[in-house]
């Protein structure tokens, strides 16, 4: 049995993952917490906590469960590079699992992005498109980033200098370097995300489509179970799987 608080039970996510962690399914939920809670007070007898609340809080949700020796597993995205910082310094003393999109399709799409880029080479124009509910707060979503970085560790390119979010007016022709990152926003969409791969005379889509938030809360608590035996360190939902 695993036991695990979730911190950010009020959210979509967080009744999913209330739902999803069943006796049946090997984990016990020692807390539901949402803003205002005692976190701290209910890390002893833990082995993870599941944290989708918001950027601003995660570093301070992995200081107490670095005191605390329990295993943290971040959902929430949109955290500055300071932020990501102070979440990776606390990954020596505990494992923590960071990752974008929990959903094992998500994390395939990952991994297939990397080969096709690889594959296709520079002659393949690149870019990424995402669509959201229109309640959702950060741009672009945490999943089309770590698509764009992936693209971009194959291109050897930056993601800060050559992500173009959006176009508008006369930005002239598009250069070969560029990888175009578009988020739309609207309705009830769980998550869509497409990475576009155009060459002259051909194009390759890889798209991932989620119809049901049970889908990241599975892997979120697939990612607990896992990081509860794993020694202090930063992983993500590749090591998770397998596919390192």
């Amino acid at each position: 049995m695993t036991r695990v608080v979730i911190n950010g039970s009020k959210g979509r996510m967080g009744q999913a993952l209330i739902a999803c962690a069943t006796p049946e399914a090997g984990f016990s939920v020692v807390a539901a917490l949402d803003a205002g809670d005692d976190l701290p007070g209910s890390l002893p007898g833990c082995d993870a906590v599941i944290d989708f609340t918001h950027a601003t809080a995660t570093v301070r949700v992995a200081e107490w469960c670095a005191e605390a020796g329990c295993a943290l597993v971040i959902g929430t995205t949109g955290h500055s590079d300071a932020e990501r910082d102070a979440i990776h310094a606390h990954a020596h003393r505990i494992p923590v699992v960071f990752a974008p999109n929990f959903s094992v399709g998500v994390n395939a799409l990952f991994w297939l992005t990397r080969k096709a880029a690889e594959i296709l080479g520079p002659d393949f124009d690149l870019e990424v498109i995402e669509t959201h509910h229109r309640l959702k707060k950060d741009s672009p979503s945490g999943t089309a980033r770590r698509l764009a970085e992936i693209l971009a560790g194959v291109r050897s390119l930056d993601y800060g200098k050559d992500v173009r979010h959006g176009r508008l007016g006369m930005v002239g022709e598009r250069p070969a370097v560029e990888i175009g990152m578009h988020a739309v926003r609207g309705g009830d969409v769980v998550g869509d995300h497409t990475v576009l791969f155009a060459a002259m005379g051909e194009r390759v889509e890889l798209t991932h489509k989620a119809s049901s938030r049970d889908t990241f809360a599975k892997g979120a608590l697939r990612a607990a179970r896992w990081a509860k035996g794993q020694p202090a360190g930063l992983y993500d939902m590749e090591d998770v799987l397998g596919l390192r």
